[in-house]
This record gives structure tokens, C-alpha cells and sequence, in this order.
């Protein structure tokens, strides 16, 4: 028996050692989640040595009965905190954590005078084992700390999504079944430390797993945010910059493929006269009636300061009746402190401009803009300020 629960102790101690390794190397782990896993297996390897050492010495009349007691008194104190420093791998702090603490160092006390009083292990001539009178005590403290084992650990499991704590509670169930297996068979059924060490290998396996799973939610995140912009809720310049590479990959550009260009008339004097709070708020309202009139299936993006392009699919005619139809929602906008929309727009359709990439064709779209731009400040006789520049001479 000795042999074979030997042999497990060992290959529980080299587990642990491995178990260390790849937490040290992990660089997505916290330096401080690192010393609880180091921590974590170095209680659970001392408390394995120490119930092997009290099983290998038992009976052993060479040895000074003080030797022996203080063996017994190392395993009675380290076996609770072998499950408390699983516990402690979660990072929970609340009440029951602090209920946890104040039993282990409450027994950790209490064993040190019983088991040295003979209260707790009695050892006779022949130098073995025997519970003494308060040994009862101890197998209350035991299962307190397992019963509050379980309870951080179902804790721990409602921080993440519902398929996300399946995984938590089976490798509670497996600690708790191999702990509670060698306590309830007992003799040579020695498998308490084995579950400890593949509890805390598999928990190290979900642990990094969710630090993957934050990594990647973060990124996503990051990516909407780089792809929105933060003014009007539209695509962003980036979004747009990375559209234009997806469509210029060398392939043709679909025929139905349409770019609209679209620019607000008047915003710096907006922006001078009212403010650009003001400014800010004519340019949402111009992004609301984009958005109104091409729908969520186009691609709208604000590119500059009121510049706004749209990738969408339509016709000739169904081009000239958006254009329609967002002059009628800019005229019929009106905010707080703006008072007025006017918007420029033009478009250009890839099946009128055979063998243009598509930077070519929202050139092609701008060129449409300008046109109607020039006719707003022609009629309205403001002076030309566009945000894009100087407005594009006209060819008589």
C-alpha cells in the first residue's frame, strides 16, 4: 500500500512542479494571480507530505513519539488549508472568504496544544496512530472549510456567462468526489491530494482560458470602437480606409455598386457664428438623415469633419431618388441651435465607370458633390469654405 500511495504522492508532487512552470511562463496571467497558483501548489504538496509522511511513519518504534506527533499535527493543520488555498486561487473577498480564514487559523491553533496534549492523536507503545478524545473537533473544522470551499466556489462560477460555469462547477464535483471518496472508503483509498492537484491543474485550464476570452471580447470592443464614430454613431474614417482595401483586392467592382459623396453647406459659419457645439449638432443631424434615408444594408461612413461617404447597392434611378429624398429629410431637420440643413450630394455608379477601383469612383461621386456645393453657394451667395478645400473649378 505504501508503494502505490507513494507512487501517487509523487506524481502529484511533479503535477504541481509543471503546474508552476506554466503559470511562470504564461505572460497573459497577473503577477498576482501567478503567487496564488505557486502558493496554491506549494500547501497542497506540503499537506500531501505531510498525511504520506504520517501513513510511512506509523508504527515506526525507532523513532521519538514527539516526531511523530508533530507529523500528525503538520497533516491536521495543512489538509484544511490544502482546500482553502484552492479557494484562494479565486480571488474572492466577502464573508465567507473571511469565515474560511478565521477557521483555518483557528485550527491551525487549536491543533498545535490538542495534539500535543493528546487530545487530538493518541500514540500507544507500539507507536501508532490513534484519534483522541477532540478529534471531532477537527472533522467539524474539516468539513466547515470544504462546505465553504464549495460555497467561493459556486461564487466564483456567477462571474461568468451560464455555459461558461458548467466548467467551474465540474471540477468542484471532481475535488469534492475524490476527497469525499478517500474519507468515506478509507484504508488504502488515498485520493484526496490527486483531486486537489487536478482541481487545481484544470481551474489554472479555465482560468486561462476566460483570460483568452477577456483578451478577445476586449479586442472586439476595441475594433467596434476604432470602427464607430464617436460623434455620430456612423462607420468610421478607419472602417472606411479598410472597406475600400476589401474592394480593391483585384476582382472587378460589383455592377450595382454605388458611392455617394456627401458634404454639409455652411458648417464653419455655424461653427463661427453659433459655435461648434452647434457645428457638432448639424453633423449629426446630417448622419441621422444619411442613416434615415440609405438604411442599415448601406455602408455609411463619416470620413472627415462633414464629409460622409455611402457604399450601397442601387440603380441609376434609385440613386437619384435617395438623392431626392435626403434633401427632403435635411430640410425638414431642425435642431436646438442650428436651425438649417443644407447638404450637398453626389454618387457614381460602378456599371457607368467600367474599370474604376473604388477610390476612383467616390472621386467620381465628389465630383457630383461639388457640383451641387458650387450651386448652393452660388444661390445663396456665401462665400465657399468647404472643409474639404478649396471648391474644384467648373468646366464651362
Amino acid at each position: 500500500m505504501n508503494q502505490y500511495y507513494t507512487s501517487i504522492i509523487l506524481l502529484s508532487l511533479v503535477s504541481l512542479g509543471i503546474l508552476c512552470v506554466l503559470v511562470n511562463e504564461n505572460g497573459r496571467i497577473p503577477e498576482e494571480s501567478k503567487r496564488l497558483s505557486r502558493l496554491s501548489c506549494l500547501i497542497i504538496a506540503l499537506s500531501a507530505l505531510a498525511e504520506w509522511t504520517g501513513l510511512l511513519l506509523d508504527g515506526r518504534e525507532n523513532l521519538p513519539k514527539w516526531l511523530l506527533t508533530a507529523v500528525k499535527c503538520a497533516d491536521y493543520i495543512l489538509t484544511p488549508l490544502a482546500g482553502g488555498a484552492l479557494a484562494g486561487e479565486l480571488k474572492i473577498r466577502n464573508r465567507v472568504h473571511k469565515a474560511l480564514l478565521g477557521i483555518l487559523a483557528a485550527n491551525a491553533v487549536f491543533q498545535v496544544v490538542a495534539c500535543f496534549g493528546g487530545w487530538m492523536v493518541q500514540i500507544d507503545e507500539h507507536h501508532h496512530y490513534s484519534h483522541g478524545p477532540l478529534y471531532v473537533v477537527y472533522v467539524l473544522a474539516y468539513f466547515a472549510v470544504l462546505a465553504l470551499v464549495i460555497a467561493e466556489m459556486i461564487l466564483y462560477g456567477k462571474r461568468f456567462r451560464r455555459q461558461n460555469r458548467r466548467s467551474v462547477y465540474a471540477v468542484l464535483v471532481l475535488v469534492v468526489f475524490g476527497i469525499g471518496l478517500q474519507e468515506v472508503l478509507g484504508g488504502e483509498v488515498r485520493t484526496a491530494y490527486i483531486a486537489l492537484t487536478l482541481g487545481a491543474i484544470l481551474l489554472f485550464i479555465h482560468k486561462l482560458e476566460f483570460a483568452q476570452m477577456t483578451t478577445d471580447e476586449h479586442l472586439e470592443e476595441q475594433t467596434i470602437l476604432l470602427s464607430t464614430d464617436a460623434l455620430t454613431g456612423l462607420l468610421s474614417r478607419h472602417a472606411y480606409s479598410q472597406a475600400l482595401r476589401k474592394l480593391e483586392d483585384g476582382s472587378p467592382l460589383p455592377p450595382d455598386l454605388a458611392a455617394v459623396s456627401i458634404d454639409v453647406n455652411g458648417l464653419k459659419d455655424v461653427n463661427d457664428s453659433l459655435g461648434h457645439a452647434a457645428g457638432d449638432e448639424l453633423i449629426c443631424g446630417a448622419a441621422r438623415c444619411i442613416r434615415e434615408v440609405f438604411g442599415e444594408s448601406a455602408q455609411c461612413y463619416r470620413t472627415g469633419g462633414d464629409e460622409f461617404i455611402v457604399l450601397t447597392r442601387l440603380e441609376r434611378r434609385q440613386a437619384e431618388a435617395a438623392l431626392a429624398r435626403l434633401t427632403q429629410e435635411a430640410s425638414r431637420w431642425q435642431g436646438e441651435a442650428a436651425k438649417e440643413l443644407r447638404l450637398a450630394a453626389g454618387f457614381a455608379l460602378a456599371s457607368e465607370h467600367a474599370g474604376l477601383s473604388a477610390e476612383k469612383l467616390v472621386i467620381e461621386a465628389d465630383r457630383g458633390m461639388y457640383v451641387e456645393k458650387a450651386a448652393y453657394y452660388r444661390e445663396s451667395g456665401k462665400e465657399p469654405r468647404s472643409s474639404r478645400g478649396a471648391l474644384p473649378a467648373q468646366p464651362e
